[in-house]
């Protein structure tokens, strides 16, 4: 069979993967020059930057590709779990370790919190519970179709999906389970892993707690951009084609089918034809009628970023890895972004420092800076002024939590905006995980991983089910190879 896909991204290696080691003959189009997507690298005056996701979690989702493949992970990628999944600071000077081991991070509890331990306990093994029962359903089977209620994932949720907390918001979960502030707070940003809000998002997604603390979080020993060097000569060894720097212009329907698609030069066939694109995107410039267009065009999108990748010449040894300076006003942060599709004067500010796991990341004396915040996606906001008053606004929250002066150490310096996100990965407007999951029906507003309406066209990626995120892509990809081979049965 013959198989084109559209994209080098996480989800586009890794279908490309799967199908190839069955023996299928695949061909990627890339419009960039190097696999990744949204998970990159930048190199400015002697400092590495992931630029994409920084977070490993379910690292057996890569695994198991390797294994389908009768390879070892080892010799192709390295990884070791994370002692402090993350620094919170806050504004009342509280500073707050989420330590994966369960001693330590009642310790931390009890010296650094009014919260009880067995509070925060409980609440992880519910976020166990939850994605236990869940991820047959909803992050690992295309439950748009109708066929899987059948099976006995969808049978054994049907008696329990009160547990699931639908109707119940994130925060209202939260401030329910919680007696410390902080606590509710930090729970709360989980909604943010795939660009939602936790005044809007229904609690089903407190599972997210699970992955990070519960089954641990997790980091490449060559920084995140490695995953994507492994599946990449992975798909190499498995005979995957690449052509790179070619745009897709147009995925050619005929009865009701895909059966090509076309670039600047040519028109190729494919029996299979497997988009990696976002599908805002898809839907807008590579299918003349998409049938969920409409659809897609009334989603909330999900929030964007604006990132500034600083080389700093000096180190912070207070900081960690993983680094959470929050907002005094969480609610108002999130209104700003998905009400008003603004920024708040006061974000919560992420730092991830690579440098701390690899040295050779910054030049010694130095660390790298990866400082974002959440934003709203591109409306036709006036971004450069943004960035310029985003950027006085950060600097002067660092300097007022960390105590320093953080400008006069900055001795390079890059930005990534909603612009050239969208630029850069063609994602909608900008928006990090396309749609956002700000309400029960999130997940079924979210495109499918393929359309009963054209045939031999499949979906993977963060912008479709079940979501956003280096596992949830990969889960997309599981799910397309079980619909191409049930579909072969």
């Amino acid at each position: 069979m013959q198989v084109g896909i559209i994209g080098a991204g996480i989800g586009g290696l890794a279908i490309a993967i799967r199908l190839a080691a069955k023996g299928h003959q695949v061909t990627v189009f890339e419009k960039n020059s190097h696999p990744g997507g949204k998970v990159s690298q930048l190199r400015i005056h002697g400092y590495r930057f992931d630029t994409g996701p920084s977070l490993f979690t379910l690292p057996e989702l890569v695994e198991e590709l390797f294994r389908l493949c009768k390879e070892t992970t080892g010799e192709y990628l390295s990884y070791k779990q994370v002692d402090n999944n993350c620094k919170y600071f806050y504004p009342d000077g509280t500073v707050f370790n989420f330590y994966h081991d369960p001693t330590r991070l009642e310790q931390e509890l009890l010296e650094k919190t009014k919260e009880r331990p067995e509070h925060v306990f409980r609440r992880l093994a519910q976020s166990k519970e939850i994605y236990e029962l869940s991820a047959p359903v909803f992050l690992f089977s295309d439950f748009h179709k109708l066929s899987n209620f059948n099976t006995p994932p969808y049978k054994r949720i049907a008696g329990k999906l009160y547990k699931l907390d639908f109707f119940r918001t994130m925060h209202q979960a939260n401030k329910s389970s919680f007696q410390d502030p902080h606590i509710v707070q930090l729970f709360d940003r989980y909604a943010t892993y795939n660009g939602s809000n936790p005044y809007q998002a229904p609690a089903t997604l407190n599972m997210i707690a699970h992955l990070e603390n519960n089954i641990g979080a997790f980091f490449p020993e060559k920084g995140m951009y490695h995953i994507v060097d492994s599946l990449y000569e992975l798909a190499i060894k498995q005979g995957v084609q690449f052509r790179w720097n070619t745009t897709i212009r147009e995925i050619l329907i005929k009865d009701k089918k895909a059966i090509a698609v076309r670039t600047s030069k040519q028109t190729i066939p494919f029996d299979k034809i497997i988009s990696d694109a976002d599908a805002g995107y898809v839907s807008t410039h590579l299918l003349k009628d998409h049938p969920l267009k409409s659809r897609l065009r009334k989603a909330s999108l999900s929030s964007s970023a604006l990132i500034f990748y600083w080389g700093i010449r000096k180190e912070f040894p207070q900081l960690d890895l993983h680094n959470i300076l929050f907002s005094g006003d969480y609610a108002n942060e999130f209104r700003k972004i998905f009400k008003e599709k603004e920024i708040t004067k006061d974000p919560t500010i992420y730092i991830f420092i690579s440098s701390r796991m690899i040295p050779e990341d910054a030049p010694a004396g130095c660390e790298n800076w990866f400082v974002m915040i959440n934003v709203p996606a591109n409306q036709d906001q006036d971004w450069e002024k943004l960035i310029k008053e985003m950027r006085g606004h950060l600097i002067a929250k660092i300097n007022r939590m960390l105590q320093t002066d953080i400008e006069k150490y900055i001795e390079a310096e890059q930005v990534a905006s909603p612009l050239t996100i969208q630029k850069n990965t063609n994602s909608l407007h900008g928006a990090l995980y396309g749609s956002s999951s700000n309400s029960i029906f999130s997940a079924f507003l979210r495109h499918p991983n393929s359309l009963k309406e054209i045939s031999d066209l499949y979906f993977v990626g963060g912008s479709v089910h079940p979501g956003g995120g280096i596992p949830l892509c990969l889960a997309s990809a599981k799910i397309v190879e079980q619909e191409i081979e049930q579909e072969h049965v």
